[in-house]
């Protein structure tokens, strides 16, 4: 029995599992104005289709719906298999609150009650 496929069908094989992973995930890259869809993030930086993704390079803000996770600064590494990797120069966690420049003590009050 032959494992040979022949190269349309492999094409075709290759942009259905990109149609289909780019449905499945609710990651987004977004650089100025234009949206990209996330194929795959993992530590060090993540992929987009290789046809709709330019070669991105510099800072880019990382969305999980419309849930703001990270401002990175990217860098192009290789394209494969028709995706477009992507390397993490950094990726910093966007917060919801401004950072303390003060160190809070573990019993500090909360709030406080007044007397009535």
């Amino acid at each position: 029995m032959s494992t040979y496929i022949s190269p349309e069908v492999q094409e075709g094989l290759d942009q259905a599992r990109l149609k289909a992973e780019k449905r499945s995930s609710r990651l987004r890259v977004q650089v100025d104005d234009r949206m990209f869809p996330v194929l795959k993030l993992w530590d060090t930086g993540f992929s987009l289709d290789a046809a709709d993704a330019p070669n991105l390079r510099g800072l880019v803000d990382l969305y999980d719906g419309s849930r703001h996770l990270y401002q990175c600064l990217i860098v192009a590494s290789e394209e494969e298999f028709g995706r477009m990797n992507y390397d993490f120069k950094r990726s910093t966690p966007v917060l919801d609150q401004a950072p303390l420049d003060f160190v809070r003590d573990e019993d500090a009050p909360i709030a406080l009650l007044g007397s009535s």
